[in-house]
């Protein structure tokens, strides 16, 4: 794509601190692993990825209509993990990262939208009991007064996903997630994240409802619509949400979503002075 800048508007700057807000950065801050998930259907006519708006009083990305996710829990990492689809070394040739890290994206991945949506990419476990799934289109049969419980206690980081999966006799499905982006929060922000984006499908018996504290706001959209409304000022969106986006309005079914073969390189971008005001410049692969 090239280098393109995201001009950052009245509220970016504010949260940046370029109106004298707070002091001028000096050391950037440690980034953090983190995965975000694209859910996507198309059963009600083209395309539709399912977005949330953050809450304003949120310290990153106050307001910003984005996808489920977050950043990595320690425990994703636990090696009992129950896990079916590409293995943990495949990921991390993948990722280019080490097995470790690319066991905590893809777990964070499945545990955030879990938290976040209340889907879950897991299938029950085989009666074998040797980690792999016993039907690739079964659904996780949780009750939702159980899920729900799950996902609060998960949230409060009183469990371990490696628990839940555990102990509902689940396998995690990193089949069901296509990898797609990698941005890292620039310099200047004070809260910086190193994040992973996937594409998923909504698995069939599954619904998306968007209840977290995170959010104010969820909905299936379709992504031109997302775009016409940035262009229009009615809603923002930060560059990896929008460039997302925009990839995501050149296809109109979920397999084309799935499909889409798209270069994939590291993207931080910088702060810069542009004839339009300050902008976010970045290198897009």
């Amino acid at each position: 794509m090239g280098q393109r800048d995201f001009v950052l508007g009245p509220l970016r700057e504010s949260l940046l601190g370029l109106d004298g807000s707070r002091p001028e950065v000096t050391d950037p801050a440690p980034t953090k692993l983190a995965s975000t998930v694209m859910l996507v259907r198309d059963d009600e006519g083209p395309l539709e990825v399912f977005m949330l708006r953050r809450v304003s009083s949120m310290a990153f990305a106050p307001s910003m209509h984005v996808f489920p996710g977050g950043g990595v829990d320690v425990r994703d990492a636990e090696d009992e993990l129950p896990w079916a689809g590409p293995s943990v070394e495949e990921w991390a040739e993948v990722f280019g990262t080490d097995e470790a890290s690319a066991r905590m994206l893809v777990a964070a991945a499945v545990r955030e939208i879990f938290e976040e949506t209340g889907v879950l990419l897991a299938s029950p476990a085989s009666a074998e009991g040797d980690g792999t799934a016993a039907g690739a289109d079964e659904a996780p049969l949780l009750d939702p007064e159980v899920a729900g419980d799950l996902r609060a206690r998960l949230v409060a980081h009183e469990i371990g996903f490696g628990q839940v999966l555990l102990e509902h006799h689940l396998v995690l499905r990193s089949d069901l997630l296509r990898y797609r982006a990698h941005w890292i929060t620039p310099e200047a922000e004070p809260r910086r994240y190193d994040t992973r984006f996937f594409v998923a499908a909504v698995p069939p018996g599954q619904e998306p409802d968007g209840e977290t504290s995170e959010a104010d706001l969820s909905e299936w959209v379709h992504p031109r619509d997302v775009l016409g409304a940035f262009e229009d000022g009615d809603l923002m969106l930060m560059p990896p949400t929008l460039v997302c986006l925009e990839q995501l309005a050149e296809v109109s079914t979920v397999s084309g979503a799935l499909g889409q073969d798209l270069p994939i390189a590291p993207i931080m971008p910088r702060l810069v002075d542009t004839d339009a005001g300050p902008a976010m410049r970045a290198d897009l692969p």
